[in-house]
């Protein structure tokens, strides 16, 4: 994972981002976000509702602004990683508080359930939260994903441990 991270901060061009961009990985997908600069906003409103709808339309349209300006440069840029590591490229960006993935893939993802675990997805299908079971179930992964985001990282950090000592031992 090292690799492809060091391959897209060496890659990416210096003036897209105001800082290093997040390159997340995984099995399928390489997903490149990066921040760009957030616009200045020349039109004070009284209501502090109207100030905060009027930035982060502003910040949509710097981030949609980035979205074409780049677009055949992140093609490029997408194909050779595609060819070189095997897994689809995403992009996104972020400006102020607004964070935009552009195309991320959507991996079928298989599993099996008991009868409880089956009953609460159709409690969730049932009171309308989704349309289906597996939208019920990606919607209580991101639920878990948010709420146990530092329990995730930790765990994620151990297993980086592991894969390094792993790499240190005997071959």
């Amino acid at each position: 994972m090292s690799d492809i991270t060091a391959w897209f901060r060496g890659r990416l061009p210096a003036d897209w981002f105001e800082q290093v961009p997040e390159i997340g990985v995984d099995r399928e997908e390489i997903l490149v976000v990066g921040r760009v600069p957030a616009p200045e906003q020349q039109d004070e409103q009284q209501d502090g509702q109207g100030d905060d709808t009027a930035r982060r339309q502003a910040e949509a349209g710097r981030i949609a602004r980035f979205r074409e300006d780049t677009r055949a440069r992140r093609m490029q840029i997408a194909d050779e990683a595609e060819r070189r590591f095997g897994r689809k490229v995403a992009w996104g960006a972020a400006c102020g508080e607004t964070r935009t993935v552009f195309t991320s893939l959507a991996v079928p993802v298989m599993t099996r359930l008991r009868q409880p675990e089956r009953q609460v997805l159709d409690t969730l299908v049932a009171a309308g939260v989704a349309r289906s079971r597996a939208e019920a179930l990606a919607w209580c992964v991101r639920l878990v994903g948010q709420h146990e985001g530092d329990w995730i990282e930790r765990l994620r950090a151990a297993l980086v441990a592991v894969e390094e000592a792993r790499a240190a031992g005997p071959a």
